[in-house]
């Protein structure tokens, strides 16, 4: 399987897992299947996890996962780039699930190391140099993460009965290519698992990388939404046998039955989704023959992303945000 075609996949899977349960409400399930999900422990220490004073009391009823998405082999989580790397926010108070992408060729500060790719953190320190580095550079208070890196999108689209996508008319032609199809025209369409794939795969069309991270976090809406008004139990179950193998998180069975729980228990759950950095605010280009997306402020893009997350408007960055931005400013005249 390619990278390209894997990508979509991997990021989906999570969220997936939380979800599902919630939606199962049966929990014989957690003991039955979440024993297959490899747990590995990262600190919970928030000085050592580079979450600032201002943020470490942010509201308890919002709850931040770093979700990720990796290449490599499925016993293999070592050594790695993430292709996909979202923030899901819990929002309680809210009853909302709000999806946050960040560009893997964002230009930012890895604790420890240098200011690199995001993408980067992950192949020299795992999970948690990626978890230190997007509270350092986004002022975040994640404590908790989830792996995936492989999984079978097209299995779980065909079982929740294929997804509803509004397509558009320069997405149909390669849409149909990839997937194999000549079936799938524009406006609303209901996309098969093949389909869905290669929808999310889509690069070179529209605004490019861009635009994929969108129909990425549009899929992966329309497999939850169809989850939760499901609540068929076979489903669920089907769901976790086929995600459970392919995930490795801090979140232990029980910290995983809070959440489903959680989610399960606030009902009519919203969902909304974001991308970083926001349209306008980056500087696109290439430095020392390496192609990074740098932020145009990163003090401004913070701004925005906790306004989006804690719907909280005029939040000043941190010190150390405002540092690193000022840093990322002035390595953009030296292309």
């Amino acid at each position: 399987m390619s990278k390209k075609s894997s990508t979509m996949k991997k990021i989906l899977i999570p969220l997936f897992i939380v979800i599902i349960l919630a939606a199962s409400g049966f929990y014989y399930v957690y003991s039955t299947y979440l024993g297959k999900i490899n747990t590995v422990k990262i600190t919970k220490n928030e000085e050592e996890l580079q979450i600032q004073p201002v943020v470490a009391d942010k509201s308890k009823d919002i709850i931040n996962i770093a979700l990720f998405g990796i290449d490599t082999r499925a016993d293999d989580y070592d050594g790695s780039r993430t292709d996909s790397i979202i923030i899901a926010s819990l929002d309680l108070s809210h009853k909302k699930l709000k999806l946050s992408s960040i560009m893997r060729d964002s230009f930012v500060s890895i604790p420890g190391e240098k200011y690199d790719k995001i993408n980067h953190a992950y192949e020299v320190g795992g999970p948690e140099l990626t978890v230190k580095t997007l509270n350092e550079n986004f002022d975040m208070n994640i404590k908790d993460y989830m792996t995936v890196n492989f999984s079978a999108l097209e299995e779980i689209v065909d079982a929740v009965g294929g997804v509803e996508i509004n397509v558009k008319d320069y997405e149909v032609d390669l849409l149909n290519k990839t997937s194999g199809s000549s079936s799938v025209g524009t406006g609303v369409q209901t996309l098969d698992g093949q389909q869905a794939l290669a929808y999310s795969r889509i690069r070179y069309s529209g605004d490019a990388d861009y635009e994929r991270t969108l129909r990425q976090r549009t899929v992966l809406q329309s497999v939850i939404n169809n989850v939760l008004k499901s609540k068929s139990l076979p489903q669920a179950l089907s769901l976790i046998e086929i995600l459970s193998p392919y995930v490795q998180t801090s979140l232990d069975q029980g910290a995983l039955i809070g959440l489903g729980t959680k989610v399960f228990s606030a009902g009519g759950i919203t969902m909304e989704d974001t991308r970083l950095p926001v349209d306008g605010q980056y500087i696109p280009g290439v430095w020392d023959e390496v192609f990074y997306l740098k932020y145009d402020t990163l003090s401004e893009n913070v701004s925005y992303l906790h306004d989006f997350i804690y719907e909280e408007k005029g939040y000043v960055p941190s010190p150390a945000v405002e540092e690193i931005s000022n840093t990322i400013l002035s390595t953009v005249s030296k292309n």
